[in-house]
C-alpha cells in the first residue's frame, strides 16, 4: 500500500486509515462484539493499513482496551493514534486541558494500549478555561519525555455550520493551529472531510499543505451514507448518533440519494469497485497529505475500505464527482 507522511516527521502509515470508534461508541450498540472488532483490526493490518485511530473517551476507555489486546502481538505493525481532552459524564462530555491531567490521561491510555509509546497524539477538543498553549505544552512535555512521537488537533467545525455564522467553518481551528504552532510542531490535523462534506478543502487543507502538516479525514463515507447500504426511512438505534444527525432524516436521506447514484457512477466504471470504494479513492486525489480514517467494526468492510488504496480515478471521475449536487441537511 502507497505510504503518507504525518507532517514533516519521519512518520510514515499506510494510505488509508482504520477508525476503531465504532467498535465501542456511537453507533449501533447491539452489533458491537469485541471478538467481531478483533478480527477487523486484524483483518486491516493484514491488508495494509498501519494506522489504527482511537480516543480514551470512546467506551469510555474500552476502545483502547480492545486494541491493546492487538498491539501486545502486532506493535510493530502499526501506527497509534489516539487523543485526550474530553471527559465522559452520564449525559454530558466536559472538555479538560488541564496539562497535570493531559500527562495522567496519556500514562493512563499507554497502559490501555499496552505500548510504551503513542505514534500521534491528539487534542480532542481545547478546554475554554484553559489557554490551548498551556494544553499543548504538556502535550509536547510528552514528546520529550519519550511517550509520544507527534502531536496533533482535532479540528472544531459543525458547531460553525449548525450556527449559521457568515465566518469559514474552520476558522476557529486555524487560530487555534497558528496559536500551538508557536509553542510545539503541529504534526497532524483530523477534521471531517468527504465528498458530502467538502468544506475542509476551502481553508483548513491548504493550511495544512502549506506547512506540510498531515491531515485525517473523519468521517470519510458520510457516517456511512455513502457506502449506499443504508436504506432511507430505515432507522437506527436510539443511542447511534445518526439518530439526531440532521442529514440522516427519511426525507434528507431520499434527497441525497443523487450523490450516492453518482458514485455508483463512477464505480461501475472500474468493474468490481463500491461507491465507499469511490468516495475513499476521491479523498486520496486530494493530496499526499491526506489519509482517509473510515470507521468500521466488520472485517468486511475493513477489507474492502483498505482495497480502494488502489482504485485510481480519472480526471472525468473526479469532474463527475465534482458535479454531484451538494448534499443537504435539515438547516439547510
Amino acid at each position: 500500500m502507497e505510504r503518507r507522511r504525518i507532517g514533516a516527521t519521519a512518520l510514515e502509515v499506510g494510505a488509508i486509515g482504520l477508525g476503531c470508534m465504532p467498535m465501542s461508541w456511537a453507533y449501533t450498540t447491539s452489533e458491537q462484539d469485541g471478538e467481531s472488532s478483533l478480527r477487523t483490526v486484524h483483518t486491516a493490518l493484514d491488508r495494509g493499513v498501519t494506522l489504527l485511530d482511537t480516543a480514551d473517551m470512546y467506551g469510555p476507555f474500552t476502545n483502547e482496551l480492545l486494541l491493546g489486546r492487538v498491539l501486545r502481538r502486532r506493535r510493530a505493525d502499526a501506527f497509534v493514534s489516539t487523543k485526550c481532552g474530553l471527559l465522559v459524564g452520564e449525559q454530558h462530555i466536559v472538555a479538560n486541558g488541564r496539562p497535570g491531567y493531559v500527562k495522567r490521561a496519556c500514562d493512563a491510555s499507554l497502559r490501555r494500549l499496552q505500548t510504551d509509546v503513542i505514534d500521534l497524539y491528539q487534542l480532542h477538543r481545547a478546554d475554554p478555561e484553559v489557554p490551548v498553549e498551556e494544553t499543548w505544552g504538556a502535550m509536547a512535555e510528552l514528546v520529550a519525555a519519550g511517550k509520544v512521537r507527534a502531536l496533533g488537533l482535532c479540528a472544531v467545525g459543525a458547531r460553525a455550520r449548525r450556527r449559521g455564522t457568515g465566518t469559514s467553518l474552520y476558522d476557529e481551528t486555524i487560530r487555534q493551529l497558528e496559536r500551538v504552532q508557536q509553542v510545539f510542531p503541529v504534526g497532524c490535523v483530523q477534521a471531517e472531510l468527504s465528498v458530502w462534506s467538502p468544506e475542509a478543502l476551502t481553508s483548513l487543507l491548504p493550511w495544512c499543505e502549506a506547512r506540510g502538516i498531515g491531515f485525517l479525514a473523519a468521517m470519510p463515507l458520510g457516517n456511512g451514507f455513502l457506502t449506499g447500504t443504508l436504506t432511507p426511512g430505515g432507522g437506527f438505534e436510539p443511542d447511534d448518533v445518526r439518530a439526531r444527525h440532521p442529514r440522516f432524516t427519511a426525507e434528507m436521506m431520499a434527497a441525497n440519494q443523487p450523490i450516492v447514484a453518482g458514485l455508483r457512477r463512477v464505480a461501475r466504471r472500474h468493474g468490481d469497485a463500491t461507491p465507499a470504494q469511490v468516495a475513499l479513492a476521491w479523498l486520496l486525489a486530494q493530496g499526499r497529505h491526506v489519509v482517509p480514517v473510515p470507521g468500521t467494526k466488520k472485517e468486511r468492510w475493513a477489507a474492502q475500505n483498505a482495497a480502494a488504496a488502489q482504485l485510481e480515478l480519472t480526471a472525468d471521475d473526479l469532474a463527475e464527482i465534482a458535479s454531484l449536487p451538494p448534499a443537504r441537511g435539515s438547516w439547510d
